[in-house]
C-alpha cells in the first residue's frame, strides 16, 4: 500500500509570482504577454535561452490549454493577432 500523504519528490508544484502589470484577478492579459514574450525572446536569443523558459512557465501556468492551442494553430496559419518579432 503507497502513503498518499505526500506527493513524489520529482513533482514541484509552482505557480507564476505577482507582476505589478496585472494587479487584477483576471489574468488573461498577462498570459497572452507572457505567450508573446517567449516567443519574441526565443526568435532573439534561441529556444536554448533559459532566460526564455521563464516566459513559458508562465503562460503554461496561467493560460488554460485550450487558449495555448488556439495560439499556436494562429501562429503556424499567420493570424496570430500580435506581432512576434523581436
Amino acid at each position: 500500500m503507497s502513503d498518499l500523504s505526500s506527493p513524489p519528490s520529482k513533482y514541484v508544484l509552482q505557480t507564476v509570482g505577482f507582476d505589478s502589470r496585472f494587479p487584477n484577478q483576471n489574468q488573461t492579459r498577462n498570459c497572452f504577454q507572457n505567450y508573446t514574450d517567449y516567443f519574441k525572446c526565443i526568435s532573439a536569443k534561441g529556444e536554448d535561452y533559459a532566460p526564455c523558459k521563464q516566459f513559458k512557465k508562465a503562460y503554461n501556468s496561467l493560460c488554460p490549454n485550450e487558449w495555448i492551442s488556439k495560439f499556436d494553430e494562429q501562429r503556424e496559419n499567420g493570424t496570430f493577432p500580435a506581432s512576434l518579432e523581436p
